[in-house]
């Protein structure tokens, strides 16, 4: 189990002056879901307009994959909701959900007990406490295994940083069918990082990442990360680390050289199963809904950008310069009159809302463990950059819900120690979020409001 910067695992003492993980979590947990439905306040006494997920559940329940709908309902009347003008996929005279579909699965209960109009606000309230409980069992089990330096204080600072210092926070308390994915997608994240840790679990790994897939598609390419450690976990005897003043390829052929690929391949044989039975069952659904098993039907959303899917696709070269400004360009914009402060409805940059992602540029370590991470973290953003869509409308850059977790086992592992300054961010961040969280889709003049998803800049 080799790892360049692998620290002594926690002594008993440090041990003994640390609180279980299970008890914090479920401390994080209870706080978290109370937060969040304080800043989610009215909402939750009502389903967010866009419940797509809740029709699909409901239609699950009546053994159909359309949403049920009056047939002599005409089109952009009353049926789905909004007419289905708001990412509904109409084809062949019925509507259907084309997002993922296992955040309907997670629905199908509260649906079942209460119909599709329940208040499914409340409910992604209760949800979104889940992915911040397991971040922190994740980043204690970094801590006792040697992993990681951190402290269990600075192992709930980081806890707090993705609950309240990221674009998760106003994620959250929004309860529409684009962050209910987010919240669901972060919850199978994190479960899926604690089971894929030293490549320990991978049957339980691999289905955690073929529902990940069925809810936020581009989360696929975790996957990598369960390979990744399989390969640094399965060493042969007498494996020794390459030496620093080899070039990369001589380095890279001697660690090839030194690995157990057949324990590799067994251990990522068995992550496959699920993950290729998740892929099968995505294009079943295609085939049984719009008669071809590569079609997704997002080309047949009522939404103004039809045109633009049609010519570029749904990921594209095209798309990546607007999405790289979106992700790291865009700032407030500041003006003489009230609100005085303004946010494009493409939102702010990464490094805005969390400066602490910076760090990550310049890590004060080097580990393999934290390589890991960051790779399919990379590879996650970087399919995220070329779709077609930036998140518009959004506090943040939302996409980096589906890799922020990643990041932040990173920088646990290959960040600085928190000392005053350490906190200090964190304030900053929380503080941001918070703003984020309070004013996202509430009645103000904070947000931009052109409806045309073109004005990311402060007009001259």
């Amino acid at each position: 189990m080799a790892d360049t910067a692998t620290d002594p695992p926690l002594r008993l003492d440090d041990a003994a002056r640390t609180p279980r993980a299970t008890r914090v979590a479920l401390a994080v947990y209870l706080v978290a879901i109370v937060v969040y439905g304080l800043f989610a306040a009215d909402r939750l006494r009502s389903h967010s307009p866009d419940n797509h997920f809740a029709y699909l559940a409901d239609a699950f329940l009546h053994g159909t994959l359309s949403v049920r709908c009056d047939a002599d309902i005409a089109r952009h009347v009353a049926c789905p909701p909004g007419g289905g003008g708001n990412d509904w996929a109409h084809f062949g005279d019925r509507w259907f959900v084309a997002f993922p579909a296992f955040p309907a699965v997670v629905y199908m209960l509260p649906v079942a007990l209460l119909g599709r109009d329940f208040p499914n606000r409340a409910f992604d309230v209760l949800l979104a406490g889940i992915a911040p409980a397991l971040l922190y069992i994740f980043l204690d089990r970094l801590s006792r295994r040697g992993y990681s330096r951190r402290s269990w204080k600075e192992n709930l600072g980081l806890t707090a940083l993705f609950a309240f210092g990221t674009v998760y926070f106003f994620t959250a308390v929004q309860g529409a069918v684009w962050f209910t994915a987010h919240v669901i997608g972060a919850a199978l994240g994190a479960a899926f990082l604690l089971t894929a840790l030293d490549a320990a679990r991978p049957f339980a790994a691999g289905a955690l990442i073929g529902l990940s897939f069925h809810t936020r598609t581009s989360t696929l390419l975790a996957a990598v990360f369960f390979g990744l450690e399989a390969i640094r976990v399965h060493r042969l005897a007498g494996a020794s680390e390459p030496s620093a003043d080899d070039d990369l390829i001589t380095r890279l052929a001697r660690y090839a050289r030194e690995t157990d690929w057949r324990a590799v391949m067994g251990k990522v044989l068995r992550f496959s199963i699920p993950v290729v039975a998740a892929l099968v069952v995505y294009m079943v659904l295609n085939k049984l809904r719009f008669g071809d098993w590569r079609e997704t039907g997002y080309r047949f959303l009522q939404i103004r950008w039809q045109t633009r899917i049609l010519r570029w696709g749904l990921f594209n070269f095209h798309y990546l310069s607007r999405n790289l400004a979106v992700a790291l360009a865009l700032l407030p914009w500041i003006s003489r009159v009230a609100p005085y402060i303004q946010i494009s409805r493409h939102g702010l940059a990464l490094w805005v809302t969390t400066p602490q992602y910076l760090e990550l540029l310049r890590p004060a370590r080097v580990s393999r463990l934290a390589t890991n991470l960051i790779v399919p973290a990379l590879a996650i953003a970087s399919l995220d950059l070329l779709y077609q869509n930036s998140g518009w409308v959004q506090f943040g850059y939302r996409f980096s819900n589906d890799f922020s977790l990643l990041l932040l086992g990173a920088l646990a592992i290959n960040g600085r120690p928190w000392r005053r300054l350490g906190w200090v961010v964190l304030a900053l961040a929380i503080a941001v979020n918070t703003f984020g969280a309070a004013t996202f889709e509430r009645p103000n003049n904070v947000y931009q409001g052109d409806n045309t998803a073109e004005g990311m800049f402060q007009p001259d």
